[in-house]
């Protein structure tokens, strides 16, 4: 009994010792999958081994990031490029609701000289003098209503030369008249003209504001973009790996951005 006790108190030693060396390895072998849990997936190391380097993938990447960067800038000055169009549109759109204002206002004018020239004009003495001073008249009716913008050059040019309808021989109330509806003309070619003016401005806003549209989606995709690398090791079931995409063609980007420009 006493062999026995011996034996197994010298052996205990041995199995606490051999017991610690186990507990260790299981512990060790905890902590690096806790730490470095990638070391027993040999299946992804293998994968990421067969994978071009990071250096092979940085050149297209920076090449995505710097496509990004430019469509973003392009995209920011063609949104400035359509808020200006659409400013200068906004403007043509006034000046055309102003001449036409300009146009009713004189046409009422017109009507009441109209009237006024159905009655009887007071008789004046038919002398030098009195044409002298109705020629007067006109030459001074027909410089003020140059200075207001009412007249043409040409239009006044014709009035202090006495052609195209301008006499000065005239009563002061027909000559009036007359000027009256010369600055109608006048003011009819100025609304034709600034209508033409908006119509254009407004095919440039359209013309902006699509572009801007086009480059802000551009931007939204090339930011979003990222490249593609070719699978090496294709997985169970699948076809075999095709090329990645190529990047769209900066053509239509430069195109967009001389539009813009």
């Amino acid at each position: 009994m006493q062999t026995v006790l011996s034996s197994v108190l010298l052996d205990v030693p041995r199995a606490a010792v051999i017991w610690l060396a186990l507990l260790g390895v299981i512990v060790a072998a905890v902590a690096t999958l806790i730490v470095r849990p990638d070391l027993f997936r040999v299946g992804r190391r293998i994968r990421q081994a067969a994978l071009p380097a990071e250096s092979e993938v940085t050149p297209e990447r920076q090449e995505l990031h710097r496509y990004a960067e430019e469509v973003a800038v392009a995209a920011e000055r063609a949104g400035v490029t359509a808020e200006r169009r659409r400013a200068e549109w906004l403007t043509a759109q006034e000046a055309v609701e102003a001449a036409w204002q300009a146009c009713q206002d004189i046409e009422v004018d017109l009507r009441r000289l109209a009237a006024a020239t159905a009655l009887p004009l007071p008789r004046t003495p038919q002398t030098p003098a009195e044409y002298a001073d109705r020629e007067r008249y006109l030459h001074r009716a027909a410089r003020a209503a140059y200075e207001r913008q009412e007249l043409s050059e040409q239009q006044l040019g014709d009035a202090l030369a006495h052609r195209n309808g301008w006499d000065p021989r005239r009563h002061p109330v027909e000559q009036e008249l007359v000027l009256r509806r010369a600055v109608r003309d006048h003011l009819l070619a100025q609304h034709r003209a600034a209508a033409e003016r908006e119509r254009s401005a407004w095919h440039d806003a359209e013309l902006a504001a699509a572009s801007a549209r086009s480059l802000r989606d551009e931007a939204f995709a090339a930011a979003g973009r990222e490249p593609e690398t070719p699978n090496l090791l294709p997985l169970p079931g699948t076809d075999h790996p095709t090329p990645a995409a190529n990047r769209p063609p900066r053509t239509d980007f430069a195109q967009s951005r001389t539009a813009v420009a």
